[in-house]
């Protein structure tokens, strides 16, 4: 598989178009294949809309300063669509084929089973399914070895990250090259084992209920939680993540923080893991012991805290909120 080889992606709804501009934007040449047998007017009207999509949301970038109008229609040359029965030349010549399909198995299953019985055997596979674990899918595919999950966040051309989930069949190898091929689109992959949520989704469910439940136990409007959202939790983790945040301020402070939201709030949802004590046992408080979830040892840390702070910095330039001092 070359750096700028043939996509395919079967199915041309919303995923499907995202994921040919992204690549298409990047070079390669891009078929969105139609999974549904249709009558040659109906196939019109659905290559018309995907990509009259595909060249609104170039003219956005554009708009954007993402690329010129020139560079616009170069790259809309690289964007095709082929009805169902004209899918053998897309489907021979795909250096990766991404499943587009709505979210049902036995859907998917056909849809995977007929594509992976055309394509070459070094052709990788992949869903997009952002709620069927790759395990209940693998099964409907030749050479599963080959077959993983790739999961985009929306908009897919915009989002840098993916979520790459391979199967228990799943050739190691072929988590390299997918990785290999979407960083050199500019996407920055992460690998999760095959769960239900990957892992943005899941992060992302737990804070969106604890947000509409605030709203429902009157804590604050909608407004002024969002803008707590903004401003400091989605501020900090922009730079630090998750878990590299835990490590910043400390283990010890998370562990005695959720006891107390547990006791206070009588909900065993604020409940720290196991690994949180049990970092603390072992002495992984975080970055003041030289380690915790990540590892610090031989870091300069005054260093490291200044580079996070000035990323810090560099947001607040980009939020209109960094002042000059008052003299």
């Amino acid at each position: 598989m070359t750096m700028r080889s043939p996509i395919a992606c079967l199915g041309a709804g919303r995923m499907g178009r995202g994921i040919a501009v992204a690549f298409a934007y990047a070079g390669h040449p891009v078929t969105m294949i139609d999974v549904k047998s249709r009558s040659a007017e109906d196939f019109a009207k659905l290559e018309a809309d995907a990509l009259g999509e595909v060249r609104t949301t170039l003219a956005t970038l554009a708009r954007l300063g993402m690329l010129s109008g020139g560079d616009a229609e170069t790259v809309m040359t690289r964007v095709s669509v082929v009805p169902a029965a004209e899918h053998d030349s897309a489907l021979s010549h795909a250096g990766m084929v991404f499943e587009g399909v709505p979210e049902i198995v036995d859907l998917k299953r056909e849809v995977l089973a007929a594509a992976s019985g055309q394509v070459s055997r070094d052709t990788i596979i992949a869903s997009t399914t952002s709620t069927i674990l790759v395990d209940d899918l693998s099964g409907a595919i030749e050479h599963p070895d080959r077959f993983l999950n790739v999961h985009w966040l929306n908009p897919a051309y915009l989002i840098p990250l993916v979520e790459v989930s391979p199967g228990a069949a799943t050739d190691p190898a072929i988590v390299e090259k997918v990785k290999e091929l979407l960083e050199g689109i500019g996407k920055v992959p992460v690998v999760c084992a095959a769960t239900p949520g990957f892992i943005v989704p899941r992060i992302q469910a737990l804070a969106m209920n604890e947000a509409a439940r605030m709203v429902e136990e009157g804590v604050a409007s909608a407004e002024d939680i969002d803008k707590a959202i903004r401003y400091g939790f989605g501020f900090r983790y922009a730079v630090l993540g998750l878990l590299e945040f835990i490590d910043w301020g400390g283990g010890d402070i998370l562990y005695y923080a959720s006891r107390y939201l547990e006791g206070a709030l009588g909900s065993d949802r604020y409940r720290s893991p196991d690994v949180i004590a049990r970092n603390m046992h072992e002495g992984r408080i975080g970055l003041r012991t030289g380690a915790g979830f990540l590892d610090y040892s031989g870091l300069d840390v005054g260093a490291y805290r200044e580079q996070r702070l000035k990323a810090m910095v560099e947001m607040l330039r980009h939020f209109g909120l960094a002042r000059p001092p008052v003299l």
